[in-house]
């Protein structure tokens, strides 16, 4: 009995784990350690060289604050609370971080990780259908290298990188047959944002036609349930709208472009094939070799999401650069897992080189990788206006209630009241509408400084020259100046 206890003790230790670990789980670890590490260094650098503002960096940081200061999270940078804007529940889990880590380091590491991890269950359902290991990591990387992923991180944060990993270990999950892993999974991936069903509606229905049409059904409603309660009941509730963004449909919204799809189809069709949306399917697609067309049901899940993507009015949306690309590619990549083991043995060398050398040329074409041809520009940490940016603040107070220039207040989020200016002098970007826009709010009163560039444009200036008089320069510099309330410094 002791020596099996033993013997039970040992198969289970740290160094017998770390043992068991095969060459091509150490070849992932490493190529989502390195990916976490170098897209945090390079997301602060962006960062400390004032390439972030309160869209989309700075309102995350004050809302995950005020949650771990067990306030509500009203936004002030945006005038909107932080779950009506979107239904991201999922941002909960960083709330203990920002106990005891808040910075911009913590958040741009958990967004890096969250992308990188969405390698994991590419691989595992590499292994768990191709059964050679070296298919399953490289197809990983494939995933890793596909350009929608890397620029996900480039673009501040936004919580819809944590869908990467989630929804995928559902697709894994689905396909394996694994129900309850599933069902935590489903949840989890709602929990980021309330248009997840687009995602996971899909998914369902595949459950339904391939596995169990019973559960398939029962994660169609669960879904489609959870995305009414979230825009209906959560957001109305919070913010007197259940979206925001029904401006985004063409042809006037919902009702009207369904309508538009029966009587005059040439303009829908004129408008799908309008300013490079073709072109962006071609680069959401190109990198996996379109491999998945050989047994597309599984890539077909992220159908809806890139149908909704080039059918926007958003510019955005249909641009590889932005976060809403990101939610279709865990669904390509399983796809593309799924469709080389329905091929015969002798083929699945040949298919997966060649999405290896098309997601590869896709990320030096068009991705963020070092080797990728157009990387982005940046100011360093160390540019002149950075530099003197950082010092022009540190002496701002803690709890002061401020208005600065629009990528200083990523700088200053973490407070009760901040505002992007001219807000609050006059409302911009702020509120659930644009009902506010340019009127003067009853949060000017309580500005106590303010943080501008030495040169603005002219309406700008013209917003200060009505406020200047109730505030004093306290310091200046090359690049920026610093207003603190008079009232404050006659204060005894």
């Amino acid at each position: 009995m002791i020596s099996g206890l033993v013997r039970s003790v040992q198969l289970h230790s740290p160094r017998t784990r770390l043992q068991s670990i095969t060459l091509g789980q150490w070849f992932l670890i490493a190529m989502i350690a390195g990916y976490t590490t170098y897209f945090t260094k390079i997301s602060l650098d962006v960062h400390h060289g004032l390439g972030t503002s309160a869209y989309d960096y700075g309102l995350y940081d004050q809302g995950l604050w005020l949650m771990s200061r067990f306030k509500a999270p009203f936004v002030t940078l945006m005038g909107r609370n932080l779950m009506g804007d979107h239904s991201s529940f999922i941002l909960v889990l960083l709330v203990p971080v920002y106990w005891v880590a808040p910075s911009a380091g913590a958040l741009f590491f958990a967004q890096s990780l969250a992308v990188a991890l969405g390698a994991v269950p590419v691989y595992l359902l590499g292994r768990r259908l191709l059964h050679r290991e070296a298919h399953a990591v490289l197809l990983a990387a494939c995933y890793l290298l596909h350009p929608a992923v890397g620029w996900t991180n480039r673009e501040n944060f936004h919580p819809d990188a944590f869908i990467a990993p989630l929804l995928g270990v559902a697709i894994y999950a689905a396909v394996a047959g694994k129900w309850r892993l599933y069902a935590v999974f489903v949840v989890l991936t709602l929990l980021v944002k309330e248009d997840a069903s687009l995602v996971l509606v899909p998914l369902g229905a595949w459950v339904a036609l391939k596995r169990d049409r019973r559960i398939g059904i029962a994660s169609i409603v669960g879904c489609l349930s959870f995305m009414a309660l979230a825009m209906f009941v959560v957001m109305r509730g919070l913010v007197g709208v259940p979206t925001r963004n029904g401006w985004r449909v063409p042809f006037g919204g919902p009702t009207a472009f369904i309508k538009a799809v029966f009587t005059r189809p040439q303009d829908v069709i004129r408008h799908l094939w309008s300013n490079n949306r073709p072109f962006y399917l071609w680069q959401m697609t190109v990198p996996f070799a379109w491999v998945f067309a050989r047994a597309p049901s599984v890539a077909a899940i992220s159908a809806v999401v890139l149908f909704t993507n080039i059918l926007s009015t958003f510019w955005y949306q249909y641009q590889i650069e932005y976060h809403y690309s990101l939610v279709a590619v865990p669904a390509l990549a399983m796809g593309t897992v799924y469709a080389v083991s329905k091929v015969a043995q002798r083929w699945r060398v040949a298919l997966v080189a060649a999405v290896l050398c098309t997601s590869v040329w896709s990320a030096w074409a068009w991705g963020v990788l070092p080797f990728s041809r157009n990387l982005p520009y940046y100011w360093a940490p160390g540019h002149p206006v950075a530099v003197d940016a950082r010092a022009i603040i540190a002496d701002i107070p803690d709890d002061a209630v401020v208005s600065a220039q629009y990528s200083l207040t990523a700088h200053l989020a973490r407070r009760s009241e901040i505002y992007m200016f001219p807000t609050p002098f006059a409302a911009e970007l702020y509120g659930p509408d644009d009902s506010l826009g340019g009127r003067r709010l009853a949060a000017a009163d309580r500005v106590e400084y303010v943080v501008l560039p030495m040169t603005m444009e002219a309406r700008f200036e013209l917003v200060w020259s009505e406020e200047s008089g109730a505030f004093t320069l306290v310091d200046i510099n090359d690049w920026w100046r610093l207003y603190q309330r008079t009232s404050m410094i006659d204060r005894p």
